[in-house]
């Protein structure tokens, strides 16, 4: 079963997303702040967060930023109806998603669905994303085979969504629309350039052996491969290609 962790302050709201996220087979743990969110966030552990951006002692905003710095669990995030400019925010800031209020039970179900079905296991601050590999989100950087490897903030989300599925491909509309702003506007060499240069900073890091993790996979994407020897396995991160 999967844990949620909804932080909402409106009670009737949070009763109602409970009951329904619940009746889906969740197991949802609900803060009413965001200092609750923060403190339930380290001590559960869930697999995704839903938050509202409008929360007392400390903002979506605020705990969206602290989450980054902590894990990429994905989050869903709450802005309020009918502004565009927050859910651009929220998406350039790391939410996964964004769905404005008032939103349909099923719409709020199918989104939780699919940023789950996508986002194989979270990875935390410190801990390893495979031999010789480790996140570490707060400084938005990697550490390869002991060496710290600085990256921009669009490349360490490129290998941020690679890991995440680790093993399986991920084409690459799939990383124009999870990684640029604006999937439309772009154009597919740059997902090829900008994976080039992450592989470059890798073997810059490291050397050549063993080599950098993120290979391409001709005419599909690319996909995240720890090196032989590691152990692949990842729960939901297993099975087919990510859902688009």
């Amino acid at each position: 079963m999967t844990r949620l962790l909804l932080i909402e302050d409106d009670d009737a709201l949070a009763r109602a997303l409970r009951a329904l996220l619940t009746r889906a087979g969740h197991d949802v743990v609900r803060a009413a702040d965001g200092r609750e969110g923060m403190r339930l966030l380290f001590a559960e552990r869930p697999d995704l967060m839903i938050v509202d951006t409008s929360l007392p002692a400390l903002s979506g905003w605020e705990v969206l930023e602290r989450t980054r710095d902590l894990t990429d669990l994905p989050v869903l995030l709450l802005p309020p109806p009918g502004k565009v400019r927050d859910r651009v925010r929220g998406l350039r800031a790391g939410a996964d998603d964004c769905l404005s209020k008032p939103f349909a039970d099923d719409e709020l179900l199918a989104r939780v669905e699919a940023l789950l079905r996508r986002a194989g296991t979270a990875h935390w601050s410190g801990e390893p994303a495979g031999e010789g590999l480790r996140l570490v989100p707060d400084r938005r950087s990697v550490v390869w085979q002991g060496a710290e490897v600085r990256l921009s903030p669009l490349e360490y989300r490129l290998l941020q969504v690679l890991v995440r599925n680790r093993e399986r491909v991920v084409t690459t509309e799939q990383l124009l629309t999870r990684v640029w702003d604006d999937p439309q506007g772009v154009g597919r060499d740059r997902v090829k350039f900008a994976v080039l240069r992450v592989r470059r900073k890798l073997r810059r890091a490291a050397g050549p052996q063993p080599p950098p993790p993120v290979e391409s996979v001709r005419g599909m994407g690319y996909r995240y491969r720890p090196p032989e020897g590691t152990d692949s396995g990842n729960g939901r991160g297993e099975g087919p290609g990510p859902t688009p």
